[in-house]
């Protein structure tokens, strides 16, 4: 009989195509994992990796080993819900991904509330950008991400999952305030053009929706600081240095020499939830689920 371990090892080189990436997700080193191939290569009497260049590839053996894995490690968790589900309780490990905003706005009080209601999950929490935790939660990394995304910016979410609105989140321009914009009301997008811009790094959500926002309304935003931190975007602001567009939740206190304007249209995010569909049963996924609704609520 194959054994599930070596399988889980040979699936984890498939998704993530190195080694060393499986090693990481699985939480062991290169070494162990490799251990692991080489003994089932043993049992299988069969080649499931060969060098290419500086890495390995799957032999076309290992491709077709790895869909029956696929198969396998999608029962086992089926098994898992279920025994879980005739506990009744939210037991076991719950590994939660969320992007570095709602992992410091959201989760906290997330966090708090599910270890007082249920002392038995144990939660782990990883900091991970809307798309990168998508696809760990397909292939099984984590079993529920907190994402976002804008309306002119939506997220894909893979059909194997489930999704549950959370809330919106608005967000204001930051800006100096010797900046004289900051004096007004509110701000347009015509208003803020030649304003020297800091985002996040390209190909980020919220710095395509800069982008898709601004040349909707016949604005090129001059982005000049590619900064992925609020804090060190504040640092910024603070010298009198820039503009941004910073989403409320997880902002913290704004410094007395920098000013929110409020952006008309209003930009407004959307967070969900997300989980594997064939664990909607498991009473650790409803539990977080319910948390998270009342403490964004």
């Amino acid at each position: 009989m194959l054994d599930l371990g070596r399988l889980r090892a040979l699936h984890a080189i498939a998704a993530h195509g190195s080694v060393g990436a499986a090693a990481g997700a699985l939480g062991y080193t290169p070494s162990a994992v490799s251990q692991q191939i080489a003994k089932l290569e043993r049992e299988t009497r069969t080649a499931l990796l060969e060098k290419r260049g500086r890495g390995v590839a799957l032999t076309d053996a290992a491709q077709l080993l790895v869909d029956t894995a696929g198969q396998v490690l999608k029962l086992v968790e089926e098994a898992e819900v279920t025994l879980e589900e005739l506990r009744g309780a939210a037991v076991g490990k719950l590994c939660v991904g969320a992007f570095p905003t709602a992992a410091r706005g959201l989760l906290p009080d997330v966090l708090c509330a599910l270890a007082e209601r249920h002392p038995a999950l144990d939660v782990r929490v990883l900091e991970i950008d809307p798309t990168e935790a998508l696809d760990a939660v397909t292939r099984g990394e984590l079993d529920l991400a907190v994402v976002h995304d804008w309306a002119n910016t939506p997220l894909p979410v893979p059909e194997s999952l489930s999704r549950m609105r959370i809330c919106d989140d608005v967000a204001d321009v930051l800006m100096p305030v010797s900046n004289p914009l900051s004096r007004k009301a509110f701000l347009e997008p015509g208003d803020l053009a030649g304003e020297r811009w800091m985002c996040q790094p390209e190909g980020s959500i919220c710095h395509d929706w800069l982008v898709r926002t601004f040349r909707a309304a016949g604005v090129e935003p001059n982005l000049v600081y590619r900064v992925g931190e609020y804090q060190t975007q504040f640092a910024l602001l603070e010298r009198g240095i820039g503009v941004a567009l910073l989403p409320r939740l997880g902002r913290g206190p704004i410094p007395g020499n920098v000013r929110a304007v409020p952006l008309r249209p209003t930009p407004t995010r959307r967070l969900f939830a997300a989980w594997r569909t064939q664990a909607s049963r498991r009473p650790a996924i409803t539990a977080a689920l319910e948390v998270i609704r009342e403490v964004a609520s």
